[in-house]
């Protein structure tokens, strides 16, 4: 009676720490795939810390209260001047889902997915890029692929586009400070610039962007308008439509595109041609 007893308990005592073995390992496979997916998105990020401009805390700290435009509230948009490439500002989006992707969302809530996606790296240039160069020209971010050709006309915003736009790199960005909202900032004026868009609210709805609107911006978001728009100053020498947070959802169409620069684990991109 005693034996047979024994070996219940045994078997007992074995199942549940065969039950205990297997929690430990999957949670250790789950851990090593998290792990894994933060190491390959935030190794890039890490690498930017060293390339924002040094004068990262005057510019975000200006007063650019005389170069706010003098147009009146009912004013839209004016149309942006003429970049390097005349057959850019011609060139309207087309409606397919290669171009507007329907993931732009920096922030998106999304269940977090393990990575699936092969993460797209910036090409090469011939020549090792000057940071320095980038920043003096103003550049808050230096990349080691810019492009020299760049070129985005001015854009006047109205009062109602400006307040729009502000709450969007809120809503998009608003966590990654004064370069997060440039980012995002820059990417709107690119669509003006190169897509022919006149007002933040078509921007919007035409590459899908999701990024909460009913937030008010701070000062950060505020200032990042102000930057890119009324001095006319980019984030990157270089031009960025796309961006989505891999460690939030998956999208192998950003991925396909022209990946440009990682910047607090949000991967920012430009379309392939113009």
């Amino acid at each position: 009676m005693k034996k047979f007893f024994d070996n219940k308990l045994n078997t007992v005592l074995t199942v549940i720490l065969g039950i205990l073995i297997l929690t430990l390992v999957g949670h250790t496979v789950i851990s090593a795939l998290t792990t894994q997916t933060k190491h390959a998105v935030s190794t890039a990020d890490t690498a930017y810390k060293s390339r924002i401009n040094p004068s990262i805390v005057k510019i975000a700290t200006a007063d650019t209260a005389t170069s706010e435009p003098t147009e009146t509230a009912t004013t839209k948009p004016t149309k942006p001047t003429q970049p390097a490439s005349t057959q850019a500002t011609t060139v309207k989006p087309s409606t397919t889902a290669t171009t507007k992707p329907k993931a732009t969302k920096a922030s998106t809530a999304a269940t977090t997915q393990a990575a699936t996606v092969q993460f797209a790296t910036a090409i090469p240039v011939a020549e090792p890029a000057d940071y320095n160069e980038q920043w003096n020209a103003g550049y808050l971010v230096a990349i080691d692929n810019p492009d020299k050709t760049y070129k985005c006309g001015q854009v006047t915003l109205s009062d109602h586009d400006r307040d729009l736009l502000e709450r969007l790199c809120m809503g998009e960005f608003g966590s990654g400070g004064f370069v997060g909202a440039s980012l995002i900032a820059q990417s709107v004026k690119d669509a003006m610039c190169f897509d022919g868009f006149t007002s933040v609210d078509a921007i919007i709805r035409d590459y899908h962007y999701t990024g909460s609107t009913d937030i008010p911006a701070n000062d950060a978001c505020k200032q990042a308008v102000r930057y890119i728009f009324d001095e006319n100053h980019d984030a990157v020498q270089h031009r960025i439509l796309y961006m989505y947070n891999p460690l939030l959802v998956a999208s192998e169409f950003h991925e396909s595109q022209n990946y440009i620069l990682t910047y607090e684990d949000v991967r920012f991109f430009d379309r392939w041609g113009y």
